[in-house]
């Protein structure tokens, strides 16, 4: 009886792994239905979010066989969209433009979310990653991070910089180089790019966190490129070199976008989704537009982009936490 039992149990879970193996190849075949992906988007249209997500998925909607309606869903840094992601129905019809912030960043300064990051997505991959760029005025006695940094530690909060507000990409950098470079600098929040600009070149502070597009804008001879904030060289600026580079060790401040579905999504439709979102970022007429924004095409994974959200939300913990150490 005892064996018959077992092999009953073998024969019905093979049966239930068939069945779920069929069940996911169908719902590959039949994705997408006879109607438009809506993607949702947690930024206003017409910046990076925005222009990055319509200009990616344009060409995806040419190899997936349906359009993509952006829904542009501002408010809390992107946690509002997210939330609605993360309610949705697992079908791959309803997708997220997701960010840093709600992803990595809300949680990891404590923020109560109506969603959990890890367990409510189905991250398809990581699209796009950007740099900052931390310049100073033409008139700075220096001309290295180095230089920064020295007098950072000479002169503790008395070196000023400029951000586009906090939580920031710029306010992000900031924190996380006091914290690896044992600094303190004083942030000056803005409420934009342009004001940031406006500022360092009127004289109102020393340093700013600029993004590469802004750079170019402002053109040579009117500040100083010390070092860029992501990993590698950003191509958009080949001669600046990285944090790393310049002396602070294992620093990293990329920012990115990326595709993800709402947990309980079809593997196999993920699947499609990687392999739509690989063909548009590598063909140029995708790539370019997006590199004139200053955003790096940055294919990946979807288990790749799963361990950076985690990565990412790790190391603003440890940031936050050294901040609030050192009573900043």
């Amino acid at each position: 009886m005892h064996k018959t039992h077992a092999s009953l149990h073998r024969l019905l879970s093979v049966l239930v792994i068939g069945g779920l193996s069929l069940s996911a190849a169908h719902a590959a075949q039949t994705y997408p239905q006879q109607k438009p992906i809506r993607l949702i988007v947690g930024f206003t249209p017409g910046g990076a979010a925005d222009t990055s997500a319509r200009t990616v998925t344009r060409k995806m909607a040419e190899s997936i066989g349906t359009g993509f309606l952006v829904d542009n869903r501002p408010g809390a840094g992107g946690n509002v969209a997210a939330e609605i992601v993360s309610r949705s129905t697992p079908d791959g019809h309803t997708l997220f433009w997701g960010s840093v912030g709600p992803l990595s960043v809300s949680a990891a300064l404590g923020v109560k979310l109506p969603y959990d990051p890890f367990k409510d997505f189905a991250p398809a991959g990581l699209a796009v990653t950007s740099c900052n760029i931390l310049v100073a005025r033409a008139q700075f006695k220096g001309d290295t991070l180095g230089d920064v940094l020295s007098q950072a530690k000479a002169r503790p909060r008395q070196l000023n910089y400029a951000t586009q507000g906090l939580g920031s990409t710029g306010y992000l950098a900031g924190e996380l180089l006091q914290t690896m470079a044992k600094v303190e600098l004083t942030q000056v929040p803005y409420k934009g790019g342009a004001q940031v600009a406006t500022s360092l070149l009127g004289g109102e502070v020393e340093l700013a966190f600029l993004s590469v597009t802004a750079l170019k804008s402002i053109g040579a001879g009117r500040i100083k490129a010390l070092a860029v904030t992501c990993g590698k060289r950003d191509p958009g600026v080949p001669n600046v070199p990285t944090f790393a580079e310049a002396g602070v060790a294992g620093y990293d401040a990329s920012f990115w976008y990326g595709l993800l579905a709402p947990a309980g999504t079809s593997s196999a439709i993920i699947g499609k989704l990687n392999q739509a979102l690989r063909a548009a970022l590598a063909d140029t007429s995708v790539s370019q537009p997006l590199a004139s924004l200053g955003l790096i095409a940055a294919p990946s994974s979807p288990q790749e982009f799963s361990a950076l959200i985690r990565r990412d939300y790790e190391k603003w913990k440890r940031t936050f936490a050294g901040r609030k150490a050192s009573g900043r």
